[in-house]
C-alpha cells in the first residue's frame, strides 16, 4: 500500500479542468482521417478535385442566375395556372 502522497494525484486537478473546457467548446468540421494506401489517396484527391469543380459550377449558376434577374427557387403552381386563364387549367 502506498503511504502518502503520490506524484499523479496533485496534477490531475488541473487536466480535468482542461477536459472539461474542451468538452464544452468542440471543435467544429467534419473529422477525417486521411487514406495511407496509394490508391486511396489519388480515390481522394479525386474527389477532392471534383467536388471543388462541381462547387465552382454551382456558385457561377447561382452567380448567373441572380444577376440576370429575381432569384427563384420555385414557381408557385396558383400564379402560373392563373396567368394561364381558366381554359387551360
Amino acid at each position: 500500500m502506498v503511504q502518502g502522497k503520490t506524484k499523479g494525484l496533485q496534477s490531475k486537478a488541473s487536466s480535468s479542468r482542461h477536459a472539461a473546457k474542451a468538452a464544452a467548446a468542440p471543435k467544429k468540421g467534419k473529422r477525417y482521417i486521411p487514406p495511407k494506401k496509394a490508391a486511396l489517396v489519388q480515390q481522394a484527391s479525386m474527389r477532392q478535385s471534383l467536388t471543388a469543380k462541381i462547387n465552382k459550377s454551382i456558385e457561377q449558376q447561382m452567380v448567373s442566375a441572380a444577376s440576370s434577374g429575381k432569384l427563384t427557387i420555385m414557381k408557385n403552381t396558383t400564379d402560373a395556372e392563373l396567368s394561364k386563364g381558366p381554359e387551360h387549367r
